[in-house]
């Protein structure tokens, strides 16, 4: 039996990426020359596109996805157990990817769930609005967790996670200071379950300023923007740049971002990590570096994990309830038929321990 043409053998032979393939048979935007050479390919190679959206929209198959950037990232992990108990209790599958936090990755990703008439999926998105267009245009119904996607690449990160702290808060986002592109992707009208990043952040930043910590730094990650806008908004203007830098993602990204900001502002006294791997680095870095916790640095991670409490010190967390926030996303995703269920808001809680000390 001749195996039936994929949407990546079509993306493939036209020279594009899966992304562009679903905008494209979904009826999105492309340029006349690429929906010409997507559409040739697609007849030559006898493609179907029925499950990128006629079947989505005439019968629910039964399933859900699950995205998630690092199955390794204990948070996620949390997360992953809340969406499957969830699942597990409603007789539910689920279709398990990690994203690696690239965007190309997860729009394969997307097209290969749409392709298998998954038609329910809840995703920690590494892609901006573009890469997410196609899925909902398909008829798919998604649920974002923990952090929202980019409306653009272009977009200015710091403006866009303003706009979400506003939204969070109730008050109506600030109008633009220059005129919008027509070209710009309208922002998703998307369900969301995420924590109260601002209220977490604020509160790490005051029990640092309540010890007599002036120079806090800010060790950040992919798709934190709202979490290093609530810290910018914490410290005050103005905000020292040198004292907010990012990793990549990987494990070696982080330890040189944690490492890099000790050596070249050894003057800091305060630390947040973004995130568990990220708290990680900060503690190893400071070890190779011989610094003292909480002597000469004190440091507070997001995240609650197990390891936190058998460092020595325990470090103080920012702890957010990933396996509720799966556990919700799930039911928000399984309860979609008919009314567009509302966002949801989780609290986070300052857990203190034995890793912040008095600024000397």
């Amino acid at each position: 039996m001749e195996k039936r043409a994929t949407i990546k053998d079509v993306a493939e032979a036209a020279g594009v990426g899966v992304a562009t393939v679903s905008r494209v048979l979904s009826g999105g935007s492309a340029s006349p020359s690429t929906r010409e050479r997507v559409l040739a390919v697609a007849a030559q190679l006898d493609y179907r596109p029925s499950a990128l959206g006629r079947n989505l929209r005439q019968r629910r198959t039964g399933g859900m996805g699950l995205l998630v950037p690092d199955l390794t990232d204990t948070f996620y992990g949390q997360l992953a157990e809340g969406v499957l108990a969830c699942a597990r209790s409603a007789g539910e599958p689920v279709v398990l990817g990690s994203t690696g936090d690239d965007p190309e990755q997860e729009a394969d990703l997307i097209g290969m769930l749409l392709e298998q008439s998954v038609d329910r999926l809840i995703a920690v998105p590494s892609g901006d609005a573009e890469t997410w267009s196609p899925a909902i245009r398909a008829g798919m119904t998604v649920i974002f967790a923990d952090r929202l996607p980019a409306q653009s690449p272009a977009d200015d990160p710091a403006a866009s996670a303003l706009t979400d702290l506003m939204l969070m808060d109730g008050l109506a986002a600030a109008p633009p200071s220059r005129p919008q592109s027509q070209a710009q992707p309208r922002p998703l009208d998307v369900p969301s379950v995420l924590a109260d990043d601002r209220a977490g952040i604020r509160t790490a930043v005051r029990y640092l300023r309540g010890l007599g910590h002036r120079r806090i730094a800010f060790l950040g990650g992919p798709g934190q923007q709202r979490r290093v806008a609530a810290f910018r908004e914490a410290v005050g203007a103005p905000v020292d740049e040198e004292l907010v830098v990012f990793g990549t993602g990987s494990r070696d990204s982080a330890y040189a971002a944690a490492s890099g900001l000790f050596q070249s502002r050894p003057d800091l006294s305060a630390v947040v990590a973004g995130g568990n791997v990220l708290g990680e680095a900060a503690v190893l870095a400071a070890r190779e570096l011989d610094l003292r916790v909480p002597k000469d640095v004190s440091l507070v991670m997001y995240d609650d994990v197990p390891w936190a409490e058998l460092c020595s010190p325990p470090l103080t967390v920012i702890a957010q309830p990933g396996r509720d926030m799966g556990y919700r996303a799930a039911e928000l995703v399984l309860r979609s038929g008919g009314r567009r269920p509302r966002s949801v808001v989780l609290p986070t809680e300052l857990i203190i321990r034995g890793s912040c000390g008095p600024h000397r």
